[in-house]
């Protein structure tokens, strides 16, 4: 079983900058692919970005590309999303996730993003 808590999500002007935490449980986390998720009030939820299932260069949605940055610490078992130059449209309730063999399984609580003047 694999516990994810996310952080950092808030109010945040147009152009500006959050950092998104993703901590979790578990002795393994570096066998896990990790990915970030959002869903927009009345949208479904859909990719942001994450771990490639066959390893290497991260993959990101083309609305995030160059805007937003996903990283991990292994030894805090922990992956961050940096978003930068946020635009209205970002706001959503922010989701990571971990995975195996090509599927997400588990899934944190979320945590809630919205840029507005």
């Amino acid at each position: 079983q694999v516990q994810l808590v996310e952080s950092g999500g808030g109010l945040v002007q147009p152009g500006g900058s959050l950092r998104l935490s993703c901590a979790a449980s578990g002795r393994t986390f570096s066998g896990y692919v990790m990915g970030w998720f959002r869903q927009a009030p009345g949208k479904e939820r859909e990719f942001v970005g994450g771990d490639r299932w066959s390893g290497g260069r991260t993959n990101y949605a083309d609305s995030v590309k160059g805007r937003f940055t996903i990283s991990r610490d292994n030894a805090k078992n922990t992956v961050y999303l940096q978003m930068n130059s946020l635009k209205p449209e970002d706001t959503a309730v922010y989701y990571c996730a971990a995975g195996v063999a090509g599927s997400y399984i588990w899934w944190g609580q979320g945590t809630p993003v919205t840029v507005s003047s």
